[in-house]
């Protein structure tokens, strides 16, 4: 299929598909017999990856974390466990962030006290 089908089927813009394979997250091939234009063709199994990487960037994964996890886990170097740790670390990432944003918060409660009390 060609890009703008991918496109279509994942719901990721163009631009940014040719983004993430630029960066090595996938990548298309081009017909060597075809001179005349640049159009590369994408197998199913890149929507699969698309996907991964989709999931992966709203579990608030960066896409150099993203690339290592495909490159492993398609060459098959992570075992269940590895995968599994992983995971677990990024979650206890995520928990660290919300500890974090929630003493943000915390300090801009006070800080609207402070102002309504004309402490500041």
């Amino acid at each position: 299929m060609l890009i703008n089908e991918l496109s279509k089927r994942t719901g990721v813009p163009i631009p940014t598909l040719r983004y993430y394979e630029n960066y090595g997250l996938f990548k298309g091939v081009s017909d060597e017999k075809v001179k005349t234009n640049n159009y590369k063709d994408y197998d199913e199994s890149i929507i699969e990856k698309i996907e991964i990487i989709k999931g992966a960037k709203n579990a608030g994964f960066t896409l150099s974390e993203i690339k290592k996890l495909l490159e492993s886990w398609y060459n098959e170097r992570l075992s269940l466990d590895k995968k599994v740790e992983v995971v677990n670390n990024k979650i206890n990432e995520i928990e660290s962030k919300i500890r974090e944003l929630n003493q943000v918060k915390k300090l801009l409660v006070e800080a609207i006290k402070d102002i309504e009390n004309g402490d500041c």
